[in-house]
């Protein structure tokens, strides 16, 4: 690891020709509000050449103040404290220049130094840290390896490719900066500046050593993604799968493998292996708003509502406006709500997923079950006939599209207060059916009608 002091003493090895270049930068600028604090600015910089350092003070004295917000002015009169060795009087002044002109290296520089040599480490480091000279590619490799050592690779990334500009066929700052976004767990980012590298040295081995296994990495990523919009869900999840076996050692893609896995059992109404798959990534990361909506989602697949609704809840707090969250809410609530009376789905022992012909086949066997006919004792008849009934409700319902639909919404097409007073078909019990007699036309005599 390179050290702050070692970049420090490098940084301070620059000072005498970055000072040499200040003065050539500001020589015969007009710096002052009138010729006399230009006079003065000439006479005390004279003055200090020949080493009448007490004739040029008062000079910048008399300049300062001309001109209080003379940052020249301020900085001059501190050189010449430092030449007379008065490093206590030289740093309010540095200090001033700083604050009129805070991108004045040469000051930081200066103050830096004079706090170092003070003792006090914290304020000098923070000098020298915003010093270093933009364009010195050797200063921002440094520093570059200290921000990854650091773990702040947001700012290492920012100087890479600084890097990767001002020095020509910088293979090794595309290569970092590759590796950076990888483990990051950006493929994408990542392959792209792998691809920078290749291009200046096709036969760069750590580059293209880590491009295979990037673009494989990427490939299968973009694949199951495509398998995702094309709803072939299981495939995707074995893809995914291929991910972690790919690259198990950054977490990032192992996270992002067991979350989208979780999403796509969940979109293939695999409730309990979702259910599963998301619990996993929850425990590693409790706030993933992702996998809160999918968990949520395969729990109302599983009738699980009031785990649903904790889990929308969860996650509404930390994605407030989610409109798909607010919609999943109350649906679990209203489904939660339902479930609390007569469940259609559940009387006919077939998922809210069903199809309707296996709604049928469903009804065709627990009408055979539950007919009538089929019991001699007055209350099991009595018992059977409720039930039938209710099977037979169950098979209106759940095979007509727009009362199967009206039911999902939380509404029970079969219940008059649901329907705000609106007549039913089987409202009233076994001798209420208009239109339709479960039992056929002779007393008990079943016939079967499957539509």
């Amino acid at each position: 690891m390179v050290s702050i002091e070692h970049v420090a003493h490098k940084i301070l090895s620059y000072i005498p020709y970055v000072l040499v270049l200040i003065d050539m930068r500001y020589e015969g600028v007009k710096c002052g509000k009138d010729g006399s604090v230009d006079n003065h600015m000439e006479m005390g910089k004279k003055l200090l050449a020949a080493g009448q350092l007490a004739d040029a003070l008062s000079h910048f004295h008399a300049a300062v103040d001309g001109d209080p917000k003379n940052y020249i002015a301020y900085y001059r009169r501190a050189t010449v404290f430092l030449a007379m060795g008065k490093s206590k009087s030289a740093l309010p002044d540095l200090s001033r220049v700083i604050e009129l002109k805070p991108d004045f290296t040469s000051a930081r520089l200066q103050r830096g130094n004079l706090l170092l040599k003070q003792g006090k480490l914290d304020e000098a480091e923070s000098d020298f840290k915003k010093v270093t000279c933009v364009w010195d590619v050797t200063s921002r490799e440094m520093r570059a390896e200290c921000f990854i050592q650091m773990g702040e690779m947001g700012k290492a990334i920012s100087d890479l490719k600084a890097l990767s500009k001002l020095k020509n066929d910088n293979t090794q700052a595309f290569y970092k900066l590759s590796t950076i976004y990888y483990n990051l767990g950006d493929h994408e980012m990542s392959l792209n500046e792998v691809r920078e590298c290749l291009k200046l040295d096709p036969d760069h081995k750590q580059c293209f050593s880590h491009y295979k296994q990037v673009k494989k990495l990427n490939k299968q990523i973009q694949s199951a993604e495509e398998l995702i919009r094309e709803q072939r869900f299981e495939e995707a999840v074995s893809k995914y799968e291929a991910v972690m076996k790919t690259e198990p050692n950054v977490p990032q893609f192992s996270a992002l493998a067991k979350e989208r896995i979780c999403h796509a059992l969940s979109q293939a109404q695999q409730g309990g292996r979702a259910v599963s798959a998301c619990s996993e990534v929850l425990q590693s990361d409790p706030e993933n708003v992702n996998a809160l909506k999918d968990r949520a989602e395969a729990y109302v697949q599983d009738e699980q509502y009031e785990e649903a609704i904790k889990d929308y809840e969860t996650a509404a707090k930390h994605s407030e406006n989610d409109h798909e969250i607010k919609e999943g809410l109350e649906k679990a609530q209203r489904l939660l709500k339902q479930s609390q009376r007569r469940d259609y789905y559940k009387i006919l022992g077939v998922k809210r997923t069903a199809q309707k012909k296996e709604i049928i086949r469903a009804y065709r066997k627990l009408a055979q079950q539950w007919h009538p006919d089929n019991f001699q004792d007055p209350e099991e008849k009595k018992k059977a006939e409720k039930k039938f009934i209710d099977i037979a409700q169950a098979k209106e319902v759940l095979t007509d599209p727009e009362m199967r639909t009206k039911f999902d919404h939380g509404e029970d097409p079969m219940d008059p207060e649901s329907q705000q007073g609106h007549h039913h078909p089987f409202h009233g019990g076994f001798h209420g059916f208009q239109g339709f007699n479960p039992f056929g036309s002779g007393p008990f005599n079943f016939k079967f009608s499957y539509n």
